[in-house]
């Protein structure tokens, strides 16, 4: 958004137009280009979609929000959005939102980086949002019914009667998103642990996935991706996990007890292992303090987990001791088989139920991983049917 202080805007130099086509023709002048090249059917998809039209320069936008041009820029390139020069291409809808942002800084809600980072957050996930619903969603709905037709001209009506009910479902899922976060932030033992917590985190990678990219076609390659992440994805939610990121062939996630990490990755290999269309699958999870950022997580245990992926077997899924020593810890698994054959003699010589582990721990090889030494992998295994 970069600006100089005159606040006036650049005319658009003369262009040439091309002829309508026979389409226009028919639908009128409506649909001709307009005399700075935007084709004025996109133009009113946008005044739809954001509800006003251009009325502002990012200059008189700020000074309309009643903040700096500084400010306006940083909070405008935080979302995500492109310079515009001195173009009139901002609406009611930017002034309101620069002037919530930096009422809220006024107001010592936020520090002026924190609503950076709002910025920042929201813009990179509404944007992958965006993505996914006009590549994917509307990608399906728009084929042209009528030669001659734009899929501008099809995409208008569809967009006009889902926008409000794709509105409310957004806001919807964040709130309820946002009270399972709060919820969980109200169950950390003290303030610190809110930042930085022990959690589980987990890579699942898919095997030869880059051998897969030079026999696949692309629309099938993408399919196979999309299965792989809605599997994924549905697991980790069911089962009480928050599925950080996906990238394309792995999935990161996270739990807040070992138990469940481990449940999910163990349901992760069976289901597909019982799909004969997927690539086999190699899980790796650490246990142990992670800082978490903008829904994101960073650290040794995070890179740890990924390190055990890259050496899991086909099928497999490798922790590393601390995660193997929280399972033990909380009865989810026993030290050794021997330890859980003399707890089953204990309990039944005194007429008592014996022990029943979920998981089984078989210590492997140490070996060193790259950038963090020596470690002792364990291989995570189900001792029970689920």
């Amino acid at each position: 958004m970069t600006v100089d202080d005159s606040g006036s805007g650049t005319e658009a130099q003369g262009r040439a137009e091309p002829p309508p086509s026979s389409a226009s023709r028919e639908r009128g002048d409506d649909s001709r280009p307009a005399d700075n090249g935007e084709d004025p059917l996109a133009l009113r998809l946008e005044q739809l979609i954001l509800g006003a039209e251009r009325r502002y320069t990012p200059f008189q936008a700020a000074r309309s929000a009643s903040v700096t041009v500084e400010t306006a820029t940083r909070f405008w390139r935080a979302m995500g959005f492109a310079d515009v020069g001195q173009a009139k291409a901002l609406t009611e809808a930017d002034v309101l939102a620069l002037r919530r942002l930096a009422g809220l800084v006024e107001a010592g809600l936020l520090s002026e980086a924190m609503a950076v980072q709002v910025a920042r957050s929201t813009g990179q996930t509404t944007a992958r949002l965006a993505e996914w619903q006009i590549d994917s969603f509307l990608e399906g709905l728009t084929e042209p019914p009528e030669l001659g037709m734009t899929r501008t001209e099809v995409t208008y009506p569809i967009i006009e009667l889902l926008l409000p009910e794709l509105e409310e479902f957004l806001v919807y899922v964040w709130r309820r998103q946002l009270a399972a976060s709060a919820g969980r932030v109200l169950q950390a033992a003290d303030d610190e642990e809110m930042v930085d917590r022990r959690l589980a985190v987990a890579f699942a990678d898919l095997v030869g996935f880059t051998r897969l990219t030079r026999r696949m076609e692309e629309e099938e390659l993408g399919e196979l991706v999309e299965a792989f992440e809605t599997t994924a994805a549905d697991l980790v939610a069911a089962r009480g996990g928050r599925l950080i990121k996906t990238l394309g062939d792995e999935v990161l996630y996270a739990a807040d007890d070992a138990g469940t990490a481990a449940e999910i990755a163990l349901r992760l290999i069976e289901t597909m292992a019982n799909d004969e269309t997927m690539p086999e699958l190699r899980v790796g999870m650490a246990f142990g303090t992670v800082t978490t950022r903008m829904g994101d997580v960073f650290g040794t245990t995070v890179n740890l987990a990924s390190r055990l992926t890259s050496i899991a077997p086909r099928d497999a899924v490798l922790i590393d001791t601390a995660f193997a020593e929280e399972l033990i810890r909380t009865g989810d698994a026993p030290a050794s088989e021997a330890a859980a054959a003399e707890a089953a003699a204990a309990a039944e010589k005194e007429g008592e139920e014996p022990p029943t582990y979920r998981f089984g721990l078989q210590p492997m090889w140490q070996r060193p991983v790259r950038g963090l030494g020596v470690v002792e992998p364990w291989l995570l295994t189900r001792r029970d049917t689920p």
